[in-house]
């Protein structure tokens, strides 16, 4: 179902311009990982689908969205997985240690919401990422956000940063807070490197 889907996205977004991938070479080539993205709309997300392919990513969505039964159905097929926003507990990062630990591939939106703005990034990838003992991909989007952006043509972007890993030199709170650093720095980095291409 994953590629079934992906791949018909994939030939229908094609249809209003292809996107364009920088620095692919930054992905690991084996064990699992975490990709953190900047997120300005929905169509992001399907191109950050469509532009790992043959890799599968599962992504950790909001659990409103897996209250109705069609779409609870639809995202459980697309390897989505619900987490609680409001109130995250231990229990939000049992589901993607173990994807971790299969090597899976996880995608994470750390501005929790969609948004053109600069906002405080929330810390669950830093914390999958520590408890997990995997890097963080860094990613940024620039391109159609809606239908109406779609249908302008508006050119699809994604860059891709370095892996960014847990410091092993100092305790893990104050490593994770060194992590959550860098990674803000990268993604608004690469968000001003992808605007610029």
């Amino acid at each position: 179902m994953y590629y079934f889907a992906a791949y018909a996205l994939k030939v229908i977004l094609s249809l209003f311009g292809r996107v364009k991938v920088f620095q692919k070479e930054k992905l690991p080539e084996s064990g699992g990982y975490i990709i953190a993205c900047t997120h300005s709309g929905w169509v992001d997300i399907l191109w950050l689908g469509v532009s790992l392919l043959p890799t599968k990513i599962h992504y950790m969505a909001k659990k409103e969205l897996f209250q109705s039964g069609p779409l609870k159905w639809l995202m459980k097929k697309l390897n989505a997985f619900p987490v609680d926003r409001e109130n995250p507990g231990p229990s939000t990062i049992k589901v993607p240690r173990k994807l971790l630990k299969e090597e899976k591939v996880i995608g994470i939106f750390p501005s929790g919401t969609r948004t053109t703005n600069q906002v405080p990034l929330k810390r669950g990838a830093v914390t999958i990422a520590a408890y997990s003992n995997v890097p963080i991909i860094p990613a940024a989007y620039t391109g159609p956000n809606n239908f109406k952006e779609l249908i302008k043509f508006k050119k699809p972007k994604i860059i891709f940063g370095d892996p960014i890993y847990l410091s092993k030199d100092v305790p893990r709170r104050e490593a994770m807070d060194e992590m959550m650093e860098i990674m803000n720095e990268k993604l608004y980095t690469l968000q001003s490197k992808i605007e610029g291409k």
